[in-house]
């Protein structure tokens, strides 16, 4: 019997990158078939009523498996952005500002738009649903963090890829979380 028990390191990284490509291909080509049968809008809506169940989920599976508990602030979200399927396919880069206050994800390119774009289709308007991921995946890894889009298509200066920034809420707004 074969597994992936059989398999030295190298292969099980491509494997990972493998199954990270499978994952995206399933999201996309369910998002496909929601905009051809409802429309442009409707699938953005469905999309991003599932990445507000998934993202959170996801978020803590990467905290449970790093034995991070959440409330571990923007140094557990670095951790948590690591481990996510799309950083196994999308180059990013994470920039720290405002001396550790401020993380900045940046993608450096986005699989979803360089498929898009192959195939003909617009670019996908993402920033809605982005917002909604990466504040459920954000506020499962530290209700105190906060986030703010810096570029995401549709907006003109995105040219295919995203950028977010994190910081954590202060003062009376973090005791609202």
């Amino acid at each position: 019997m074969t597994g992936y028990a059989e398999l030295d390191r190298d292969q099980l990284m491509e494997a990972l990158a493998a199954f990270a490509k499978n994952w995206l291909a399933h999201d996309g080509s369910w998002f496909l078939a929601a905009e051809e049968r409802f429309g442009m809008a409707t699938a953005i809506e469905l999309d991003a009523a599932a990445w507000a169940r998934f993202a959170p989920a996801e978020a803590k599976r990467a905290l449970d498996f790093l034995g991070i508990p959440p409330g571990g602030g923007l140094a557990a979200l670095e951790k948590v952005l690591g481990l996510r399927m799309y950083s196994l396919i999308n180059p990013y880069r994470i920039e720290w500002a405002g001396d550790g206050a401020v993380l900045r994800f940046v993608t450096q390119a986005c699989r979803v738009q360089q498929t898009r774009r192959r195939k003909g289709l617009p670019d996908f308007p993402c920033k809605s649903v982005g917002e909604v991921e990466f504040r459920g995946l954000a506020g499962a890894v530290d209700p105190r963090i906060r986030v703010r889009c810096v570029a995401c298509p549709p907006d003109p200066e995105a040219d295919g890829a995203c950028a977010w920034e994190f910081s954590l809420a202060q003062g009376p707004e973090a005791a609202q979380t």
